[in-house]
């Protein structure tokens, strides 16, 4: 019989009215109720060609040929366990592998984890460069992503989607600048490109124009006054998202640490 032919739900029944010789004891611990252990029984006695089980005055009892296959059937069950468990190992894991940029891994992300650190002491941190690192190649549990959303990824906003003029002079243009957002100065080829916010951010502190970019990023740089503001916060179409694949999303390390970076 074919792996993917195997009734794996008619031989999960079988074994617990195995345990039990009662299709009554079956149904309470399955759950369900002793008529749709019965048809249960019965499927799988006509796919395996064999009866399973004898009704006599004592009650159920086992056949010769439900014998032979239990010992196995229960190693099997156990190897399932034990896949199981394996799989699930990495949820128990207290290693986390986040892809965000570096700029906001500085201004925003590494206090936030500083303070879950402070109160799971046993959590670890893997932080890689990088906003489009693959998930699979890099191993990664979360990204951060300057997007419209999360995309086909599981995700939740962090901070508000807003962003700020700095600095002054001719345009500068980073990939994810939203030019199309700006006025109209912007919608010409930039004076200066760089390759991220960090940069554009720097680039603007030195002087050498402005720059619209995440407001997250240089609040704290203008209430210090080491940037000049050229304009009031704006809502944006893109913001900073934490993404995941749908498994890693659903992992209970990943969700205690989400629910940490997206509370108020």
């Amino acid at each position: 019989m074919k792996r993917t032919n195997l009734p794996l739900n008619a031989l999960r029944v079988f074994d617990a009215a195995a345990r039990h010789l009662s299709f009554t004891r079956a149904a309470d611990e399955l759950a369900v109720t002793p008529a749709a252990v019965g048809q249960q029984i019965r499927a799988l006695e006509d796919v395996l060609g064999v009866v399973l089980f004898r009704r006599t005055s004592k009650g159920l009892e086992l056949t010769d040929e439900a014998q032979a296959g239990l010992g196995a059937l229960r190693t099997g069950f156990l190897h399932f366990e034990e896949a199981v468990q394996a799989m699930q190992a990495g949820q128990s894991s207290h290693v986390y592998t986040i892809a965000a940029p570096r700029e906001f891994v500085s201004a925003w992300l590494a206090p936030r984890l500083a303070a879950f650190r402070k109160d799971n002491p046993q959590a670890r941190f893997v932080i890689v460069d990088g906003e489009a690192t693959d998930f699979t190649e890099a191993n990664l549990d979360l990204a951060v992503r300057w997007a419209e959303g999360p995309g086909d990824l599981e995700g939740a906003p962090l901070g508000a989607s807003e962003c700020v003029i700095v600095g002054e002079g001719e345009w500068i243009g980073w990939p994810g600048g939203s030019l199309e957002d700006e006025d109209e100065d912007a919608a010409s080829a930039p004076a200066i490109a760089v390759n991220d916010a960090g940069q554009a951010i720097a680039a603007a502190r030195a002087g050498m124009g402005r720059a619209r970019v995440p407001a997250l990023l240089v609040a704290g740089m203008i209430e210090a006054g080491m940037i000049e503001k050229a304009g009031e916060i704006e809502p944006s179409r893109r913001g900073y998202w934490l993404v995941a694949p749908r498994p890693q999303w659903r992992q209970k390390k990943v969700q205690a640490l989400v629910a940490a970076l997206t509370a108020g």
